[in-house]
């Protein structure tokens, strides 16, 4: 729907800025970028949703979508999303772990 789609771009806003602002961090720290799992995990996340948003709305779009009763674009955005998810999930849990380590 518009809104799932509306949500997910948000979303991905708010992490690109997220992104900005710890790459920004390390600049300033005089540290080295993207040397953790975590960090990757979250570069490929960010890159895969970025990649699925796009082809959600260009091909699956309620409105203008080029495609939007292919069932195969809708199964493989479903499935593609759903990894994406979990590997968010786990970028966000090994970030936790670096952070407690680091304490």
């Amino acid at each position: 729907t518009k809104l799932h789609g509306i949500m997910a771009w948000i979303g991905m806003m708010l992490s690109g800025g997220g992104l900005y602002v710890i790459y920004q961090n390390k600049v300033e720290m005089g540290k080295d970028h993207f040397t953790t799992l975590h960090s990757w995990a979250g570069l490929a996340v960010l890159i895969g949703c970025t990649l699925a948003g796009l082809a959600g709305g260009i091909f699956l779009h309620p409105d203008f979508g080029i495609d939007k009763q292919n069932k195969t674009i809708r199964k493989v955005h479903k499935l593609l999303s759903r990894g994406l998810l979990i590997v968010a999930w786990l970028a966000t849990l090994s970030g936790l772990k670096t952070l407690k380590e680091n304490e």
